[in-house]
């Protein structure tokens, strides 16, 4: 049957590579001129894009890129998670050691991360910044291994955030002063006195607005402008003990905040507004979880204010076992009042082989939740149901990170675990585990401390023997 237009020889070629697994497509691209001509058309490599990653950012691969933005996107996107996901030493990616703290490092965060929704993600640099006991925030270029810049040395510090948007980190240290650094130049932009020898901070954004939240050994939630470093409410949440639990919602309206040094504290949900712009007329709105202690917390990413915590089984605390509960969080609103409401959502026991207190909790998407206590990885939904488990390392996990690619393991026996997700026809969203990242020397090292990753490059800090602890840096590229 003759055609009425080439276009039509397209169409139906390009119905035909919908079927095409990734690696068939770009063989069959190059095997003649009608093949490579349909293989170069926009809307299937869009299509394929789209049914791949969902979250692709049309409007910007439409613009700024052209034609072959898609193409360009997909081959770039698809070779690097083939290397992300075999990580084959020589050849899928480079690792820098980063060296220059003569203390602990106590904190590491991109301060210009690469996410997975960047057009341009192949050409981007990330860069991280770290504070150390030994009174120095630096910034690293940590495909060079490079340093940008270190601040003059100040008091030991113990803590640091980034201001996620805001281009600009914040420390606090052993005498209680919290600093805000502009990230490009290292400069000290602000500074405020929490009187607090131990603090945890919580940077969130408002409508544009930046804030910091500043949780104190005396039991305090301090909340600060950013960067300016303003205070602006201060409200009590746990008397006389340190408030070392803060998050924030993913939709910013709500902060948990609470201990994990007494577990009878229960933790307390506060509305964001009480704290950035407080009443003299009324109290903050709060409203304590109905749960005794808290262990670990975190936010689910893909809800506005979906809560999990993992907490003791019942208010005697002697029962090994944990429960771990979900909360959804709203305002109930009166004609006169205003008041938190915290609905449960589903509770089940967790049972880990180790007594451990030290439990680490993340969430991905809407419904999954990680897990990991000692030597313990583990996934479950949101029925409780046992999705995956892992025991990859020899000794306990003291740093996880997630995103929507894969989950990295940070471990005491030097080593970081990668495992990607996939979704399984019957159990849903699960986990392979890939390969280990190795930190170096056991001589010369107590293992890894905390990890973190960005879309194209994982970086994770050392305990050294000597006490001047290492970055060590693994970037993938496509």
């Amino acid at each position: 049957m003759a055609m009425e237009s080439p276009y039509l020889t397209n169409d139906c070629l390009i119905h035909i590579f919908s079927f095409f697994h990734e690696d068939d497509l770009i063989r069959a691209s190059y095997v003649c001129k009608e093949w490579h001509e349909a293989a170069e058309t926009p809307w299937l490599w869009r299509g394929m894009c789209l049914q791949r990653w969902g979250f692709c950012n049309i409007s910007l691969l439409a613009s700024e890129h052209g034609k072959k933005a898609w193409k360009h996107y997909f081959l770039g996107r698809f070779k690097l998670e083939l290397k992300m996901t075999e990580g084959r030493t020589g050849g899928d990616y480079i690792c820098k050691s980063m060296r220059g703290h003569t203390g602990r490092v106590v904190g590491c965060v991109y301060l210009a991360g690469n996410t997975h929704q960047r057009p341009d993600f192949w050409s981007f640099n990330p860069t991280v910044c770290s504070a150390s006991s030994d009174g120095t925030v630096r910034a690293w270029d940590i495909q060079q291994g490079a340093q940008l810049w270190c601040s003059p040395v100040q008091s030991p510090l113990t803590g640091m955030v980034a201001e996620q948007g805001g281009g600009r980190v914040l420390t606090s240290d052993s005498s209680g002063m919290v600093k805000a650094w502009d990230g490009q130049s290292g400069q000290e932009v602000s500074s405020y006195s929490s009187a607090s020898p131990q603090c945890t901070m919580l940077s969130f954004s408002i409508n544009g607005s930046y804030f910091l939240s500043v949780g104190t050994s005396q039991g305090s939630v301090h909340t600060l402008t950013s960067p300016s470093l303003l205070k602006l409410s201060s409200l009590v949440v746990c008397d006389t003990f340190k408030v070392n639990l803060l998050l924030a919602s993913p939709d910013k309206k709500w902060i948990l905040a609470g201990t994990r040094e007494n577990i009878v504290i229960s933790p307390k949900v506060l509305s964001s507004q009480s704290l950035t712009c407080p009443s003299e007329d009324e109290d903050p709105l709060c409203q304590c979880l109905p749960i005794s202690g808290c262990y670990a917390a975190t936010f689910l990413p893909s809800q506005a204010a979906r809560l999990a915590t993992v907490h003791c089984k019942d208010q005697s605390h002697t029962h090994p076992n944990k429960v771990l509960s979900v909360f959804d969080i709203s305002v109930k609103k009166t004609r006169y009042t205003s008041e938190i409401q915290v609905d449960q959502v589903e509770r089940f026991e967790v049972v880990f082989d180790s007594r451990t207190s030290d439990i680490l909790l993340e969430g991905k998407g809407s419904s999954t939740l990680v897990v990991a206590a000692g030597q313990e990885l583990r996934v479950y939904n949101l029925k409780g149901q046992l999705l995956c488990g892992f025991k990859d390392h020899i000794q306990p996990i003291t740093s996880v990170c997630v995103d929507s690619f894969r989950v990295v393991t940070a471990s005491k026996d030097l080593s970081l675990r990668v495992l990607t997700w996939k979704t399984d026809r019957d159990r849903g969203l699960t986990l392979d585990s890939r390969y280990h990242l190795l930190g170096g020397s056991h001589s010369l090292s107590r293992g890894f401390t905390q990890v973190v990753c960005d879309y194209s490059s994982i970086v994770a800090s050392v305990e050294a023997v000597d006490r001047k602890d290492v970055l060590k840096a693994y970037s993938f590229s496509s």
